[in-house]
């Protein structure tokens, strides 16, 4: 519960009208300033605000505000409420869209489902604020403005934060990837021609000539020609 009581100024116009609990007393309970509370004493401020008792609902006892008129320095304490209210469970549902912006999100659902068919409509829900029956519409040309409708980013129609969108289309990519398209034929890799296979290994050349019938060769074709120009 807040430090403050409920409604600080009507319970300050009822205190100052009916105890007699100095201005810092009743300021300190109410958390306003002494000057406020002095001006509704002085009629200044706070007029026509009609006082609210404290003491009814729960919010101070007699004996607590008694105390207080006997010591100037005593500061009211606010009663704690005996009643526990559960706390209120957040509802989820599609995300609030400015009246203003509502004839806007079939555009930005046009976009969406064009540039980022791999959103779910659970995701495009929270982007834009819609319903699945405006998202099915839209998808099959069946909206009852279809004809005129133009694509156009829900970040700059003010429907959603780009990291909003970006995180969605992020979680969509990692859920639903996207299938790899045949683009023509492409080189092959360098590590797939330049590689060397045990079969292509380059063929040693023995050489088999004989060295000394060369020579012997030579030395018999040299007598030969030196015969001939004796004679």
């Amino acid at each position: 519960m807040s430090n403050a009581p409920l409604m600080p100024k009507a319970t300050a116009v009822w205190l100052v009208d009916n105890t007699a609990l100095t201005f810092d007393q009743v300021a300190d309970f109410t958390k306003m300033h002494p000057l406020e509370v002095r001006a509704i004493a002085d009629g200044d401020a706070a007029q026509g605000i009609k006082g609210m008792d404290p003491i009814s609902n729960g919010q101070l006892t007699r004996e607590e505000i008694e105390r207080g008129e006997r010591d100037q320095n005593y500061r009211l304490r606010l009663q704690e409420s005996k009643v526990v209210l559960p706390t209120a469970a957040k509802k989820k549902g599609p995300r609030y869209t400015p009246v203003s912006r509502r004839h806007e999100r079939p555009s930005a659902i046009l976009w969406l489902v064009r540039n980022h068919p791999e959103l779910k409509d659970a995701q495009i829900m929270r982007l834009v604020g819609t319903t699945k029956t405006t998202i099915a519409s839209v998808r099959d040309r069946t909206h009852w403005n279809a004809s005129t409708l133009t694509p156009m980013d829900p970040v700059t129609l003010g429907l959603c934060s780009q990291i909003e969108l970006d995180f969605e289309v992020q979680r969509a990519a990692k859920e639903k990837p996207t299938t790899t398209v045949y683009g023509g034929a492409t080189l092959l890799p360098a590590s797939e021609t330049t590689r060397k296979d045990e079969d292509d290994q380059p063929i040693e050349k023995h050489d088999d000539l004989n060295v000394d019938a060369v020579f012997a060769k030579l030395k018999t074709i040299g007598g030969k020609k030196h015969d001939d120009e004796e004679e």
